[in-house]
């Protein structure tokens, strides 16, 4: 028997190759599905099931693409309807793979049929449980994403109680726990950096396992602080749901070299978006005006899914040589396959053609520092609003960038902002989006709370009106 976690960073996303005796079972696939081939093909292996925790609402699964590839047979957990042919399971089924079995465990909560998949080994013994977004190493799933139900947050989080209590604290402490995401995923609120675990240790470490917690006191715990999803949540969850387009024909469309005229074109004719996906610091030395920053090196596509509200837009972009795949590919993780190319020659190849650039301004943390003193900074702080209400910059203004889109009315164009995040990457997005919508007097913070904090620039902490605390 081997499991293997395939873990996308970008994503904060687990995927598992499942093999024994030349059978094959995948869990949660990413879209690109190669290397899930590759892997049975090494091993002399048919793909024989998909398991599909849920429909997953953070990126577009690769099940679709990869049955049609394989032959295997789709399977999600009961109450789940699709657009395409899959095995609905019920409660309690078993699926033979090789010398082991995996065993439905129906488990709604994060939504309806939310299902976990119990490993039984060859001797019969529990294993490890595949818990996608029911259970997390040190959390639980949100229980808002279900997609057209009528069922509340509340009713969604009485099921969540039920499901763990019934389904999977009875199983044995020595029962491996893998969920489908780590710390950086939105699906919950307070991950663990860590992977995977074993139940006992969550058993007595997370605190939705309590088992002291009345099912009230469950609800009220995991309702409350949840921020707003994503606004490509719903979107993805239904791209799961009725069947996305064939990888192949994105990446084929996506990765087309453009010379700069075309590329003009489609930017001031065709209704591009520009997305330079360069390192910030090359960004804001140089870039097409107009053209919005979301670096390749960091979290990527989690931020396109925030930040872009149509998963149709047209997207032209630039990149570093010899990753135009990769971005085309990550943009598709989450739902955007309308990439039609990219600046063949990148920005060098713009400015020999004399084409006009932009630039934003930056300043360093001890450049900052003196300013405060000398006088009234606007200081704006585009962190979530829990980072700003831990410690901000006294006098500062929070606009997270999570909800930029929604918050355009909080920007006053009159004032020259100096603008951070907590190292620089927010901020320089922040910045770029202000400046492709009009707003000049835009600066970066270099390195900002990290560094800021390193200065006296006086900081203070949210006070509740309310609570005084």
């Amino acid at each position: 028997m081997k499991i293997e976690q395939i873990y996308t960073g970008c994503l904060a996303q687990g995927a598992y190759y499942i093999e024994s005796n030349g059978e094959v079972a995948i869990i949660d696939p990413l879209r690109e599905t190669q290397a899930y081939i590759d892997k049975a093909a090494n091993d002399g292996a048919e793909i024989k099931y998909i398991f599909e925790t849920h429909f997953h609402a953070d990126f577009v699964s690769g099940h679709l693409e990869l049955a049609n590839k394989t032959g295997a047979t789709i399977v999600y957990g009961p109450s789940a309807r699709t657009n395409y042919d899959i095995h609905e399971a019920s409660d309690g089924e078993i699926f033979k793979i090789g010398d082991i079995q995996i065993k439905v465990l129906h488990t709604p909560g994060h939504t309806p049929e939310s299902s976990t998949y119990l490993l039984i080994d060859k001797n019969g013994k529990d294993h490890a449980i595949f818990s996608g977004d029911t259970l997390f190493i040190g959390d639980v799933g949100r229980p808002d994403l279900a997609i057209k139900s009528d069922l509340t947050q509340e009713d969604l989080a009485g099921m969540l109680y039920d499901s763990l209590r019934n389904k999977i604290m009875p199983l044995a402490d020595d029962v491996v726990v893998y969920p489908a995401h780590g710390a950086g995923s939105a699906c919950g609120k307070n991950m663990s950096k860590e992977t995977t675990d074993l139940l006992g240790n969550q058993k007595s470490t997370n605190y939705a396992l309590r088992t002291d917690m009345t099912k009230e006191e469950f609800i009220e715990e995991v309702t409350t602080g949840i921020l707003p999803p994503p606004q490509y949540f719903q979107k993805n969850a239904m791209l799961n749901k009725i069947g996305a387009q064939d990888m192949d024909n994105v990446l084929a469309k996506g990765s087309v070299p453009l010379d700069v005229d075309t590329f003009e074109a489609m930017a001031n004719h065709e209704g591009a978006l520009v997305l330079d996906t360069r390192d910030r610091f090359q960004f804001a030395e140089s870039f097409i005006p107009n053209s919005i920053f979301i670096g390749l090196d960091g979290s990527f596509a989690p931020w396109v899914g925030a930040l872009i509200p149509d998963l149709n837009q047209p997207i032209i972009f630039l990149t570093e040589e010899g990753r135009e795949e990769e971005v085309v590919t990550r943009l598709s993780r989450v739902g955007y396959d309308n990439t039609l190319g990219y600046l063949k020659g990148g920005i060098e190849a713009w400015k020999a053609a004399g084409k006009e650039v932009d630039h934003i301004d930056s300043i360093t943390a001890e450049n900052l520092a003196e300013k405060v003193k000398a006088g009234h900074v606007d200081i704006l702080d585009v962190r979530k609003p829990t980072e700003w209400e831990a410690e901000h910059a006294e006098g500062s203004e929070n606009v997270a960038l999570d909800y930029i889109n929604e918050n355009m009315d909080k920007i006053d164009g009159s004032k020259d902002y100096q603008v951070h995040c907590a190292g620089g990457y927010r901020s320089v997005i922040f910045a770029s989006i202000l400046k492709s919508r009009g707003f000049d007097n835009v600066t970066n913070i270099e390195g900002g709370m990290a560094d800021m904090l390193k200065t006296d620039i006086p900081m203070t902490a949210y006070v509740c009106p309310t609570t005084g605390k």
